[in-house]
């Protein structure tokens, strides 16, 4: 049986070309994946936050701003998920930007304490905890209808979560390429 070799810091150094490449694509998921296919919620929100929790592991914290702004500045370019609410979404954005942040930041500070799942748990009830507030308050004073309670509550917290678990997944896949290919550089 092989052992894994997982890099335990964050983020993964990757060479100056892939750090790029991996940037391109997250930030251009980031945007694209909730301006184009709008709907299933879920979907979508599982496909960024997956990019989140990829974006503290590969790249570096100067290149985190795309990835925390994109998927929301999609959203109400397409103007579509949120149908006739999306306009209230403009209430919510320094927010979301802000629990964005905060994923990545508990993530990736909890990740070398605690195993990658806990993390992961970690940063979603965060993100999902500030959001919930946010929403429940803007409700309170009618900023915005009640669509947005289950919208930033409960969806926020599953497809985080979903997010987590399929970042999880490409992380083992990669630890495993990484220690095969020190395993095959060692040989030669």
């Amino acid at each position: 049986m092989t052992q894994k070799i997982l890099p335990l810091s964050l983020p993964v150094e990757l060479i100056a070309l892939t750090r790029t490449l991996v940037f391109v694509i997250f930030s251009f998921l980031s945007f694209v994946i909730p301006f184009s296919l709008s709907q299933p919620q879920w979907l979508v929100g599982t496909i960024v936050n997956t990019c989140l929790f990829l974006g503290a592991i590969f790249l570096p914290g100067r290149l985190y701003l795309p990835l925390i702004i994109f998927p929301s500045l999609g959203v109400i370019s397409r103007g579509i998920i949120f149908g006739p609410f999306t306009p209230f979404l403009i209430y919510f954005l320094p927010f979301i930007w802000l629990a964005n942040l905060i994923l990545i930041l508990v993530f990736k500070r909890s990740f070398p304490r605690f195993k990658y799942i806990f993390s992961v748990f970690l940063a979603a009830t965060a993100k999902f905890l500030l959001l919930l507030i946010i929403a429940n308050v803007y409700f309170k004073f009618n900023f915005a209808p009640g669509i947005f309670l289950q919208a930033m509550g409960i969806n926020q917290l599953l497809t985080v979560l979903s997010g987590g678990i399929i970042s999880w997944t490409i992380f083992n896949f990669y630890g495993e390429c990484y220690a095969r290919n020190q395993k095959i550089n060692k040989s030669s």
